[in-house]
């Protein structure tokens, strides 16, 4: 804690001298050390408070300035220790935090009063699950206050929860955390910007950013308009992104393109300056190509409709959809403009429009069957990018994972429903037309599926018990057939609906008890994905324990499944090294290797 104390009559004259004016002296206060010449021609209105002083010099790149306050107004105002304060034309009701760089900013204010922050609408367009973001708040938050609307009694609480935060001193919006860097930047207004010395954020020539919340480590640069946001940590924004009514979840990069009213989960790319993101809900894993346009209220009377797309959507060049639609996970759309709703239900499925036949076809586990280089990449790089420090969003990065494993689950019995011996398998309900929708490769993917639970299982339990045989007492339990997908954490759904029976009855009475029952369920995560991946191994055996003559067994197959991942992998990938047209640019063998290297 800085401690700060009342001017000296010396130091008031000095600082005159200087070019400083107040309205009232008494009410500028500093900490020592307390150097007068660096505190240059400022005006201070109201409460000020600045923090420690040096003669000393801080530098960003080839920029390279005097600490202190120099050319300044500010008004309500706390600086902490060590700031660096140029050129800000109106500094009011922040407190900002230690080793802080301001250079270059037109309006810097917030509001004293949280009912005066804009609430934010998210996934929907017509404001029925506006959420009011604060500084802590993280993806999983969000959606819980979003998502569920029908528990009214939860929303209520959750809103005065909030109210709370923001009505204290540490919770309100007007702050900035320490090593923080904002500079050439227009307008920041009604902005919590959350920083520290191990993850500090840097906000760096953006046009406007209103009545939100900037995470730890963020970036945002050249040119960001975006009001009424809500960013999780390392989320990257810049080249002129346009942004409204948006949760963005970690480890995410938006630029160019225009994002609005939509939640996404973490792990989130879309930087085409012609890409469009209304009125969803993203899970997470995924990226937007150009061209795309997801959402579109031009097929309903009212703007109500929504998107909500399951984690790893990738929507190929210049797709366009309709609201509303739901894609399972891990769907990959072809290059279509898709004239109706959607409703894609089964998982790592390729779909596409196939206007010569007027038809929409769908070839399931199209990921297992023919890229599995992005599908053991996609499961990778994630977690390898995740350059977070804290992490207070939990997330699960494995493809799959409980809730894929029962999409497959569900997806093989729709498989079944549909296959009635002919040439073609028909399905029903995935597209709201009246053209048929026709399932390839039903068989192939149908086979895909089971190896690919047989996969997840044994890659669960071989890693959880060091490829021992695993204890009978995991079948004990029936096997947890619902899991919801929490900002990236997986959680049984019985636990999200005890978690908020908890919160409506006043056992959990903060969004800290809120946050830690969700670090509690991740803690249990690992034990409850085990016994998931012990029931399906069982149910693929049709038997309700497995004795060591099995588990030798499964793991012989395993060991050929992990065989042809590790081919599959080498032969998709090898496919690009095999094409001739991607080598044609370069002069010969060595250059190319120099640059893919």
């Amino acid at each position: 804690m800085t401690t700060y104390r009342n001017l000296t009559n010396a130091e008031i004259t000095r600082l005159e001298q200087l070019g400083n004016f107040a309205a009232n002296w008494q009410q500028v206060r500093v900490a020592d050390p307390f150097v007068p010449e660096c505190v240059r021609n400022n005006t201070f209105e109201g409460e000020v408070a600045i923090g420690s002083l040096t003669i000393a010099r801080t530098a960003d790149g080839d920029l390279e300035l005097p600490e202190g306050v120099y050319n300044s107004l500010l008004r309500n105002v706390t600086l902490g220790n060590h700031p660096t304060v140029h050129n800000v034309r109106h500094l009011s009701g922040y407190t900002i935090g230690h080793n802080v760089l301001l250079f270059n900013i037109g309006e810097m204010t917030a509001a004293a009063d949280p009912h005066a922050v804009a609430w934010l609408e998210p996934m929907n367009e017509n404001g029925g699950r506006r959420i009011l973001p604060f500084g802590e708040m993280t993806v999983g938050d969000a959606y819980l206050w979003a998502r569920y609307r029908g528990r009214t009694r939860f929303v209520e609480r959750l809103e005065q929860f909030t109210f709370d935060l923001l009505s204290s001193p540490q919770g309100r919006y007007g702050r900035v955390g320490d090593c923080c860097t904002i500079k050439n930047t227009a307008t920041l207004r009604n902005v919590i910007v959350r920083s520290d010395a191990t993850d500090p954020t840097r906000i760096d020539t953006c046009l406007a950013l209103t009545d939100g919340v900037v995470g730890l480590g963020c970036r945002l640069e050249f040119g960001v308009v975006a009001s009424r946001f809500l960013l999780g940590e390392h989320v990257h924004l810049e080249f002129g992104l346009r942004l409204n009514d948006t949760v963005v979840g970690d480890n995410s990069t938006l630029a160019r393109c225009e994002v609005g009213n939509s939640i996404i989960f973490p792990a989130h790319e879309q930087h085409h300056n012609n890409s469009f993101l209304i009125a969803a809900l993203v899970m997470g894993q995924s990226n937007v190509a150009a061209g795309g346009t997801i959402g579109s209220n031009h097929n309903s009377r009212t703007a109500d409709g929504e998107i909500s797309a399951g984690r790893g959507f990738w929507p190929g060049l210049c797709c366009s959809f309709k609201h509303s639609s739901r894609f399972a996970s891990y769907c990959l759309l072809a290059k279509a403009d898709y004239p109706a709703e959607l409703d894609i239900r089964l998982p790592f499925a390729l779909v596409n429009n196939n206007t010569a036949l007027d038809r929409l076809e769908v070839m399931p586990a199209y990921w297992w069957l023919y890229n599995m280089y992005a599908m053991d990449r996609n499961s990778r790089k994630f977690a390898q990018r995740d350059k977070r420090v804290h992490k207070a969003q939990h997330i699960e990065f494995d493809n799959l994972a409980p809730d894929t494993a029962e999409e497959i689950l569900a997806a093989i019995d729709l498989l079944h429903s549909w296959d009635k011996g002919e040439s073609e398998v028909v399905a029903h309900g995935m597209e709201k037309s009246h053209r048929p929708t026709i399932i390839l490769k039903a068989r192939e993917g149908l086979k895909a599926y089971a190896d690919m639970l047989l996969y997840y299982a044994m890659k669960t339990l071989v890693s959880a018990h060091d490829g021992q045989l695993p204890p009978a007492a995991l079948g004990a339990q029936p096997r947890v057939t619902e899991w919801v997908n929490i900002g990236g954490q997986i959680v049984p759904k019985a636990d999200i609906d005890q978690l908020i029976a908890d919160v409506e009855s006043g056992t959990i009475g903060s969004w800290e008890g809120v946050n830690a029952r969700l670090d509690a369920l991740w803690a249990a995560y690992p034990a409850q994905r085990a016994a998931h991946a012990y029931a399906i191994a069982c149910r693929l055996e049709g038997v309700q324990t497995i004795d060591e003559a099995r588990w030798q067994t499964l793991l012989d197959r395993y060991a050929d499944l992990q065989a042809y991942v590790a081919a599959q992998v080498k032969l998709t990938r090898s496919k690009d090294d095999a094409n001739p047209y991607r080598a044609m640019t370069y002069f010969d063998a060595e250059e190319r290797a120099a640059v893919m290297a």
